[in-house]
């Protein structure tokens, strides 16, 4: 379980933060950063920035609350719509094999509230620093095995994408934010779950109830030898009008290059050859550029 944390931030939007701790009482004068790269929001339900005191704010002659009422006041507590947890599977040493996939999947954490999410998403180790044949795995909460053969799986299937090495830590940071940010919710067919289970409610305190299964059951990321593999998983495999959508969004969140190539591959085909990426010989391979 040790490979996986880290002791700084990987984050691109916690990069900057660690500079206050380190101030001394020197002046320095700023220097003019460079112009942010533009991108898609990557969530409905909050932002990655922070905002700013108004004036007002800062106007001596404005109420302000006392001490005591400040120590009283419970920490604010954003609620993302759905619970999520992070799995690990463990990185397999040369010339060792698991046997059973499920014996190599280690539970992480669960979070359901933007505070919970970058406590535990700071910590982590970007895929760039990771081993071959290691595993990070995102899965609704509903899901309670992240395999092919859970309920809320095995109906479903997966939008593979190849990357080349070295660019795998934006892309999947980024399908993170929009997976946990609820940027696939266009893509629901807003039905109800079919195998009696009932909607739980977030493992903290504050977190809102889960409302109706989402249509993405997850995402994952493959750390490989030669490549990074990226999927994400649906509900509804026989939908080709859903399929769609989440292709469309996936194209949409991630600002992927018009080259990509993706690949559709349902559950029931992959336990029946026992593979999660492994395509037929007669589609054509190809791995997404650095844009």
């Amino acid at each position: 379980m040790a490979g996986y944390f880290s002791n700084h931030s990987q984050s691109r939007f916690l990069a900057n933060s660690n500079s206050t701790s380190s101030a001394t009482q020197t002046t320095v004068a700023p220097t003019p950063s460079p112009a942010p790269r533009p991108r898609v929001p990557s969530s409905k339900h909050f932002s990655t920035s922070l905002s700013t005191s108004s004036a007002d704010e800062k106007s001596p002659n404005k109420d302000k609350p006392s001490a005591s009422a400040s120590r009283n006041a419970s920490p604010v507590v954003h609620p993302l719509r759905h619970t999520w947890v992070f799995w690990f599977r463990q990185q397999r040493g040369p010339g060792t094999k698991i046997t059973n996939y499920e014996e190599g999947i280690k539970k992480v954490s669960a979070f359901s509230s933007v505070e919970s999410f970058w406590s535990l998403w700071t910590h982590l180790h970007s895929p760039s620093a990771l081993l071959p044949t290691t595993d990070y795995l995102l899965f609704h909460s509903g899901v309670r095995r992240p395999v092919w053969e859970d309920p809320l799986n095995l109906p479903g299937g997966k939008w593979i994408i190849r990357l080349r090495k070295g660019i795998a830590d934006r892309l999947w940071e980024d399908l993170v934010l929009a997976v946990v940010g609820d940027q696939f919710a266009e893509c629901s067919t807003g039905d109800a779950p079919t195998d009696g289970a009932q909607p739980g409610r977030g493992e903290e305190n504050g977190a809102a109830p889960e409302g109706e299964w989402p249509e993405i059951c997850g995402c994952t990321i493959s750390v490989r030898q030669n490549e990074d593999i990226i999927s994400v998983w649906n509900r509804h495999d026989s939908d080709a009008q859903v399929k769609e959508k989440v292709k469309e969004t996936i194209w949409r969140v991630l600002n992927l290059p018009p080259t990509t190539v993706m690949e559709y591959k349902s559950n029931n085909d992959s336990m029946q050859d026992k593979s999660s990426f492994r395509v037929p010989a007669s589609v054509s391979v190809d791995r997404t550029p650095q844009s």
